[in-house]
C-alpha cells in the first residue's frame, strides 16, 4: 500500500476516534447532534448551544480504486472534493447533486437527485455499505447483507438513526464533455410525452441520452435538457462568468446546442444556485460585473439567506413597502410521471414561482426504500421550486396547500425544507412503524432526534 494511502486511512481512523470521542463527551441526558457549521437545510429548528459531535476528521475521500470503480469517501466529504477525487481516473459518482457542498453523507440520509436519476436511481443506491455511527454510540457497518435493517431505513431518515462516517460508493467512467441538447415545448403534456420516450428507450434522435432534467419558465416555454457525454474535442461555453446558465436553454423554438466540460456540467447550477442567484441582484449585469467570481457558488448564497433569516430582512423590506411579509417556498417533490403535467398545471395556477425545475427518476433497487417509498419500475419526475409568496390565512398556507396536492397525485417530498404534515399523515408516508422498529434497534435511548420531531417540529 502506498504511503499516502496509509497516511490518508490513519486520518481517518483518527477522524473516527475524535467522533467517537465527542459522543463520549456528550451528557447521557442530553440530544446528540453534529457539530456543523453549514447545512443545505431549509427548515428553521430550535436553537440549542449543546456540544454536538466532532466530524472535522471526516471530510476526505478516502480512497478511489479506480479498476473496481469504487471509492471510499468519509461522511462528511462535499460533492466538490468526491468529484475532484474521482475525475482525474475519468470517473464520477453515480449520482452529483447540483450543489458543491453537498456531503455524500448528507445526500445519503437526506437524499439528493441529478439529471443522472433517470437511470442511475438516487445516491443512496450507489452505496455499498456504510459505517454509521449509531445512537448507542456504537460503529455499525451497515450493506444489503449485513444490518440490512438500519442500511435500508438509513436514506431520509436525516441523521435520526445514526451519522454516516464512511461510504463506499459506485463509481461510473465519463468523458471529458458533455453535448447538451436543449428542446423547447409549448405544452408541458408534450414535454412528458417526450420524456417518457427518452426515459423508456434511453435516448433522442438514435443517440444515446446520458443526463436529463428540464426547466419550466411558464405553460407554454418549457425546455428538457438532454446530455451525452462526449471526448470529441471543441470549443465549450463557461457560465461562471457573465452568462447564465438557466438563461442560455431558452431560445424560441425546435433545438438548441451547447456544450460544457464535464466538471462545468456537473456544476452547472452551483454558480447561480439555480436561478436563486437573482434573488441577490448577482444577476444584474452591472452588479454581476462586480460581483468576484470566488462568491459566485450556493454555499455564498446561503450565508446570504443565514443573515436573512437571523435578522428578518426581507420580511422588514417587505414591511417597509406596504406588503405582507413573505411565507418561504422551498421545496422538491416527486410525482410519478403520468401526473407530472397535472401538478405543474395547478401549480402555475396557484403558486407565483417560477422558472421550475424538473428532473425524471427511476429507481435502482428493487425491494425500495421504507423511509422513501416510492414504486420501483416507475418513473417519478422530482419538481423543484425554490422561492417565496406571500403569507396566507394560516401558517405555511401554501406550503400546505402543496404537501395535499402532492398526496393527492401519490407523490412525496423530500424533508429538507419546511413541513407541516400531521404526525399520522407523516407515518403514512415516511416510513411508520418501520422507521420506529430501526429507531428502537440502533437508539433505543433516543440520544438522537426523532425524525417528525426533526423535520415537522423543527427541533
Amino acid at each position: 500500500m502506498a504511503a499516502d494511502a496509509i497516511d490518508t486511512q490513519a486520518a481517518h481512523a483518527a477522524g473516527v476516534e475524535r467522533l467517537r470521542s465527542s459522543y463520549r463527551a456528550i451528557p447521557a441526558n442530553a440530544t446528540v447532534r453534529l457539530a456543523k457549521p453549514t447545512s443545505n437545510l431549509f427548515r428553521t429548528r430550535a436553537a440549542s448551544t449543546a456540544k454536538g459531535l466532532d466530524t472535522s476528521g471526516l471530510t476526505g475521500v478516502i480512497a478511489v480504486d479506480a479498476d473496481a470503480r469504487t471509492a471510499d469517501v468519509a461522511g462528511m466529504c462535499t460533492y466538490e472534493d468526491l468529484v475532484a477525487a474521482t475525475l482525474p481516473y475519468g470517473l464520477s459518482p453515480l449520482v452529483v447533486p447540483q450543489l458543491k457542498t453537498i456531503t455524500l453523507g448528507g445526500a445519503v440520509t437526506g437524499l439528493g437527485i441529478e439529471s443522472a436519476s433517470f437511470r442511475n436511481g438516487l445516491p443512496h443506491e450507489s452505496v455499498l455499505e456504510l459505517d454509521i455511527l449509531t445512537g448507542t454510540g456504537e460503529l455499525v457497518t451497515a450493506s444489503r447483507d449485513n444490518h440490512s435493517d438500519l442500511f435500508r431505513a438509513f436514506p431520509n431518515s436525516y441523521g435520526t438513526l445514526g451519522y454516516s462516517v464512511r461510504l463506499k460508493i459506485e463509481l461510473e467512467p465519463v468523458k471529458p464533455f458533455v453535448a447538451l441538447k436543449h428542446l423547447r415545448f409549448h405544452s408541458l403534456t408534450d414535454l412528458v410525452a417526450e420524456m417518457d420516450r427518452i426515459i423508456e428507450t434511453g435516448g433522442h434522435g438514435g443517440v444515446p441520452v446520458d443526463y436529463l432534467d428540464g426547466v419550466v419558465f411558464s405553460a407554454d416555454e418549457s425546455y428538457l435538457c438532454l446530455g451525452v457525454r462526449t471526448s470529441t474535442p471543441g470549443p465549450v461555453s463557461d457560465y461562471t462568468g457573465q452568462d447564465i446558465y438557466y438563461r442560455s436553454i431558452q431560445h424560441d423554438d425546435g433545438e438548441k446546442h451547447d456544450r460544457l466540460t464535464i466538471s462545468d456540467y456537473l456544476w452547472r447550477w452551483d454558480t447561480d444556485w439555480f436561478w436563486c442567484s437573482r434573488a441577490f441582484g448577482a444577476q444584474h449585469p452591472v452588479i454581476r460585473r462586480l460581483w468576484p467570481r470566488r462568491l459566485r457558488r450556493s454555499s455564498f448564497y446561503w450565508k446570504l439567506i443565514g443573515y436573512d433569516q437571523r435578522f428578518d430582512i426581507a420580511d422588514r423590506l417587505e414591511k417597509r413597502a406596504g406588503r405582507p411579509p413573505l411565507e418561504r417556498v422551498v421545496q422538491d417533490i416527486e410525482v410519478p410521471l403520468g401526473r407530472t403535467a397535472e401538478f405543474v398545471d395547478w401549480f402555475l395556477e396557484n403558486v407565483p414561482i417560477e422558472p421550475i425545475w424538473l428532473c425524471p427518476l427511476r429507481l435502482r433497487d428493487e425491494a425500495g426504500w421504507p423511509l422513501y417509498p416510492i414504486a420501483p419500475h416507475q418513473t417519478y419526475v422530482n419538481i423543484g421550486f425554490w422561492s417565496s409568496v406571500p403569507v396566507g390565512p394560516e401558517e405555511g398556507h401554501t406550503n400546505r396547500l402543496i404537501e395535499r396536492k402532492v398526496s393527492e397525485l401519490d407523490g412525496h417530498k423530500s424533508l429538507y425544507s419546511d413541513a407541516y404534515y400531521s404526525h399520522e399523515e407523516f407515518d403514512q408516508l415516511y416510513g411508520g412503524e418501520n422507521y420506529k422498529t430501526v429507531k428502537k434497534a440502533y437508539d433505543p435511548d433516543s440520544r438522537l432526534l426523532d425524525l417528525y420531531a426533526k423535520a415537522v417540529q423543527r427541533k
